[in-house]
């Protein structure tokens, strides 16, 4: 292979790669005309840029298309769209609060650095403006004009406070005076009362009075009211006639206003919300104290700068002209709605309505293994690696691991990564006991997991009390590896290390709504490299050159592109040659480039990517041998698989990183091997396979970065991969039970 171009890299936190012409698509955002092909002899540094690469903001943002979309297909039952809608809502909040707002601090500065494509800071926000727009348009449509139809029909209805019932208008009354009243504070704004602060998208109210008596009417006085987040944002009627009923909360306190302001007249009113900037911006190799600046800059957060402005689209322009002074905004960052202004909030639906064929049934994930002790689950790591996919296999292994370890005598040392805890774990409470019981135990936490930082702090504070050593990973690096590695004397007094490696966080919530794989084992050669990576963070070590682990930052990059290599090598020398993986973003560039020589070379390339794609499959002289699909489905698609067919003798990697710069240089990460064959063919044709071949719910990347459903030929039978794993899950139950009973144990289940 030619050596590979490395384009001058943007400046961090925009990492944005490609330049898009504006081209409408079916939901309205920004496409891109598919880039001209190349010829085969033409080197790569000289193709131009936009041609290479799509741009990531809205690469990004055609994934959470597919998002709405979701919420869209009628195939979808009912509070599953609703939960789509939310989820997309949710997902455009945190883009604006560090993508667009990591553009905009750019514009701010005039930093004139090109990302990869040339694309400057001004034509990528106006770019992503624009696109934001039209997807901000979309999903009020979706729930306008299909959602809310279709809970209608189903006897779930969101009546105006005007069209309650005499009934239903007393429920609401008291309601707002009991509590909703007592806790409200109207706040003027006037020569005396200057512009409230208001928390980071905190949902709010404004309103435009007149006094009654004063000779000029025209004068508007102008307060603010913010709805308090203590209260539901939906609240159930009481049923009439057998019909269910809801309001918004901020309906019912807009409906009561007056009450707020005695003497004068309401005369116009407006929900409203503020997403300001929640980049972190701690300075790692000046803090003393690394937990205090964070904790510093979390409230630094919720008042960030502003960097939109949601509001009614029926809002007075005396407001408008108020606000984009106060906060210092531009018309472009103003987003009208027509609905709800957060429609994040309607996933409370999805847990105040139960009605049968609303939802997905439920997926009863497998317990593969049940251990009455320590001794029965070492042994069996003894035996061979346990691999575990999540949410299909429970994560209940996982957690017996640690907690197990943690009671065992004969545990000395316990050591985990922790990227994002949640709020209730039983492994983090694992590691306490075991410090407690004078075991040696060590957490890596991330302080600046991003919005789980709060919670991680929480958490450290704990260990440290319990006698946990605490460690915060290295200075300008997050640590996203998932790695446990337990330390035990064995009964012949020797020393062994068991581990587990994994593609998910240490989180219990999210186990059971995102697929992820882990493998548990007691091999040795992974357990001391587990062992090396561990010493590299927590001390000055430098990582020894590891046959088995890939390290970031220091040889993952280096490692994939030699073996990429060694696939154009294979295939010119007539060996088998293939690459597969599962990615959840492919943004590096350098490994882009890689990936096209390897197509212009002639080898087979398949990949799953998720969400941000800046690769452009199928562009001839490029990419002709490159396809990649992407699945949005009922579980977060998350593990990350490698495979390199290695001249017939496959590599299979699972990993904690995707292949962008930020995994490869700003993060510790680490990619493990499968060794045991029938692991290794079980990820292959389950976890890497299943996906590649999903034709329901995966959706081919086009050349412009955009995406469309994947069209099944005539004769072709339907397969919707999370479906068929949880159905096979569903066999394997019932096979391991009968196994069970054959063999009179009761560990495998």
């Amino acid at each position: 292979m030619t050596d590979l171009p490395e384009f001058p890299r943007p400046r961090h936190p925009s990492d944005s790669l490609g330049r898009l012409h504006r081209l409408p698509d079916s939901q309205g955002g920004a496409g891109a005309a598919d880039p001209s092909p190349v010829s085969a002899d033409t080197p790569l540094a000289s193709v131009d840029k936009g041609t290479l690469f799509v741009n990531r903001e809205l690469s990004w943002l055609a994934f959470n298309r597919r998002v709405l979309e979701e919420a869209q297909d009628a195939n979808n039952p009912l509070l599953e769209r609703v939960k789509f809608l939310a989820i997309a809502s949710t997902n455009l909040d945190e883009f604006f609060e560090i993508r667009v707002a990591g553009v905009m601090e750019m514009v701010d500065a005039e930093i004139q650095a090109e990302s990869h494509d040339g694309l400057k800071p001004p034509e990528e926000l106006e770019q992503v403006r624009a696109d934001a727009h039209a997807f901000t348009t979309a999903m009020h449509r979706t729930w306008s004009e299909q959602l809310l139809p279709e809970l209608v029909k189903a006897d779930i209805r969101f009546p105006s406070i005007k069209e309650l019932t005499g009934a239903q208008k007393a429920f609401v009354d008291s309601y707002f005076q009991r509590e909703v009243y007592p806790i409200l504070t109207p706040l003027a704004v006037d020569p005396a009362h200057p512009f409230p602060v208001l928390l980071n998208k905190s949902l709010n109210i404004v309103v435009l009075m007149q006094d009654p008596h004063k000779e000029e009417r025209r004068a508007h006085r102008m307060a603010v009211v913010q709805v308090p987040r203590t209260l539901p944002r939906i609240l159930r009627l009481p049923e009439q006639d057998g019909h269910r009923a809801y309001v918004f909360t901020a309906d019912v306190v807009q409906a009561n206003l007056q009450e707020l302001f005695p003497g004068l007249d309401v005369v116009h009113t407006s929900t409203f919300r503020v997403t300001r900037d929640g980049n972190l911006e701690v300075d790692e190799m000046q803090a003393t104290d690394l937990m205090s600046s964070i904790e510093k800059e979390l409230i630094k957060r919720r008042r960030g700068e502003p960097v939109r402005l949601e509001i009614d689209s029926d809002v007075h322009p005396d407001v408008l002209d108020r606000f984009l002074k106060a906060f210092g905004l531009e018309n472009d960052d103003i987003y009208f709605c027509d609905g709800p202004v957060n429609l994040g909030r309607i996933m409370e639906l999805y847990s105040l309505i139960e009605k049968p064929g609303m939802k997905d049934a439920p997926a009863k994930p497998r317990r593969q293994w049940r251990w009455s002790s320590a001794d029965d689950m070492f042994a069996d790591l003894r035996e061979g690696d346990i691999l575990l996919h999540h949410p299909y296999d429970s994560f209940s292994n996982v957690e017996d691991f640690i907690r197990l370890a943690a009671r065992d005598p004969q545990v000395l040392a316990i050591k985990q990564t922790i990227y994002r805890a949640g709020s209730k774990n039983v492994m983090v409470e694992a590691l306490i006991e075991a410090a407690q019981q004078r075991k040696q135990v060590t957490a890596i936490v991330e302080l600046k997991a991003r919005f789980d930082e709060e919670a991680n702090i929480q958490w450290a504070r704990r260990m440290e009390q319990a006698g946990v050593h605490v460690v915060y990973g290295i200075v300008g690096m997050k640590t996203h590896a998932k790695c446990t590695l337990v330390v035990r004397r064995e009964d012949d007094q020797s020393l062994r290390r068991y581990c587990h490696i994994g593609t998910g966080n240490y989180n219990p919530a999210t186990a059971r709504l995102y697929t992820d794989i882990g493998v548990l084992t007691a091999r040795h050669e992974l357990g001391e490299e587990v062992a090396e990576t561990f010493n590299m963070i927590t001390g000055y070590t430098r990582v020894p050159q590891m046959e088995h682990l890939l390290v970031s930052p220091f040889t993952m990059r280096k490692q994939l592109l030699a073996m990429i290599r060694t696939e154009i090598a294979n295939h010119r020398a007539g060996r088998p040659a293939a690459i597969k993986a599962k990615l959840n973003n492919l943004a590096d560039p350098t490994v882009i480039l890689a990936l096209y020589e390897a197509s212009r070379a002639g080898v087979q390339i398949e990949l799953s990517v998720r969400s941000v794609c800046c690769l452009r499959p199928g562009v001839p002289g490029l990419s002709e041998n490159i396809k990649v699909t992407t699945i949005v489905d009922r579980f977060l698609e998350h593990s990350r698989v490698y495979y390199f067919e290695n001249g017939g003798d496959p590599k299979v990697y699972l990993s904690s990183a995707d292949w962008m710069i930020r995994n490869l240089e700003r993060r510790v990460e680490v990619a493990a091997p499968i060794l045991d064959p029938e692991l290794k063919k079980r990820v292959v044709e389950e976890v890497l396979g299943m996906s590649l071949k999903d034709n329901v719910k995966a959706r081919r990347i086009r050349p412009d970065g955009q995406s469309e459903r994947i069209a099944r030929a005539v004769g072709e039978l339907p397969l919707r991969s999370q479906v068929a794993l949880v159905e096979m899950t569903l066999r394997k139950v019932d096979s391991d039970k009968t196994i069970a009973v054959r063999r009179g144990k009761k560990k495998r289940q």
